[in-house]
């Protein structure tokens, strides 16, 4: 019978080593995008501060607690995209679907909204689907092959 007793001392003797090792390096070694997490982060915080930068928080009401959620979202997802890689690059293709909503939304959340705004809304969803383009892919490239 084997010794599976808890002691407390060297990982090393414990007899799954390598496999865990293996394991653990596939999943971090595709680790490419590490780059990418701050940009990310950034950008939601933008997002989520931008009605204040530009100054429409009394024009388009609605469109300033929506950045600001989706601007939550966004560096939510970035914190879980450095804290938890290989769980979270899975969601990346949320964020692109949160570009591309970015991109609509000023017309259809805002209320006849100015060039400045469906600008900047625009360059948000633009870098998010980018941002979120590149993990996804980094993502499916790092998947091990059985």
């Amino acid at each position: 019978m084997a010794n599976v007793s808890p002691t407390r001392g060297d990982m090393s003797t414990h007899p799954d080593v390598s496999e865990m090792r293996a394991r653990y390096d596939r999943m971090l070694g595709g680790r490419d995008v590490a780059l990418v997490d701050g940009p990310v982060f950034l950008l939601g915080l933008y997002c989520a501060v931008s009605p204040w930068i530009l100054h429409y928080t009394t024009s388009q009401p609605d469109l300033v607690t929506h950045n600001l959620i989706v601007g939550i979202a966004i560096g939510l997802l970035a914190l879980g995209f450095t804290a938890a890689p290989a769980r979270m690059y899975g969601l990346s293709w949320a964020m692109c679907a949160l570009g591309v909503w970015m991109i609509i939304a000023p017309w259809i959340v805002g209320d006849s909204p100015d060039a400045g705004v469906v600008v900047n809304n625009i360059i948000i969803g633009a870098l998010a689907l980018i941002l979120g383009a590149m993990c996804a892919l980094t993502a499916v490239r790092s998947v091990p092959k059985p």
